[in-house]
């Protein structure tokens, strides 16, 4: 029996981008889906509960964080951004509206590939899991709420063990510095980005092999952090 094919709308009204990324995503094993304005991909979401979404900002009739922000009023799927806009407010905004990740044009499609395997395991997880989370030597029993490396346990404070659990549960995915600061110390500090730097870093030197050179709590620059699981 030939297993179902992921299906992945791409909503973008550049014809060029169609000719070349549908034929990319189908030799890649996946069926793909197009909408070509944003009216066109709410809908085509609607209509056909894609896996996974590929959206463009700059669309004819709407901007696209605006077909973002409603289409999360009713899709919980995977949501990668394709956009030229490189600001990084942009990035930020979008990805605080829930989109999952963010690729600029021009880009590489091996990139946008595995940018899209990375929504979709994250997508296909069972909810928030009980179980250890391991990275590397490091392990985060939820159960317990224990840290461990090596198997040695390690020492983080409740705000440290907060930090790492969020970052850990988006495990792949980029998570902005207001998300972080908000879920974790809430609305009042939404803004203390110099305050999560402190405490990324406390988390690095106690579970990185190399702080400088993470390779678990990776930066995003101006944008915020994505943890490696």
């Amino acid at each position: 029996m030939t297993a179902l094919r992921h299906r992945i709308l791409v909503i973008d009204d550049e014809p060029q981008i169609h000719r070349f990324l549908g034929p990319a995503l189908d030799a890649a094993g996946y069926e793909p889906l197009r909408a070509d304005s944003g009216q066109e991909g709410l809908r085509g979401i609607a209509l056909w509960s894609p896996d996974a979404v590929v959206l463009d900002l700059g669309l004819p009739d709407m901007d696209g964080k605006e077909v973002l922000a409603k289409a999360r009023a009713f899709y919980d799927g995977p949501i990668v951004i394709l956009s030229a806009r490189d600001r990084e407010v942009e990035k930020i905004e979008a990805l605080d509206r829930g989109a999952n990740d963010y690729v600029e044009k021009p880009f590489g499609v091996g990139e946008l590939l595995a940018r899209l395997r990375v929504a979709l395991r994250q997508s296909a997880r069972a909810p928030a899991p009980t179980g250890p989370i391991r990275a590397g030597d490091v392990e985060i029993d939820l159960e317990k709420r224990l840290v461990t490396r090596g198997g040695t346990p390690v020492k983080v404070s409740p705000k440290e063990y907060d930090l790492l659990v969020r970052l850990a549960l988006g495990a792949g995915k980029v998570l902005t510095h207001k998300e972080l600061l908000v879920a974790v110390w809430g609305a009042a500090h939404a803004h203390d980005t110099q305050y999560l730097r402190v405490f990324v870093g406390q988390l690095r030197h106690k579970l990185e092999a190399d702080p400088a050179t993470p390779k678990i709590i990776l930066t995003e620059p101006g944008i915020g952090y994505r943890f490696v699981a």
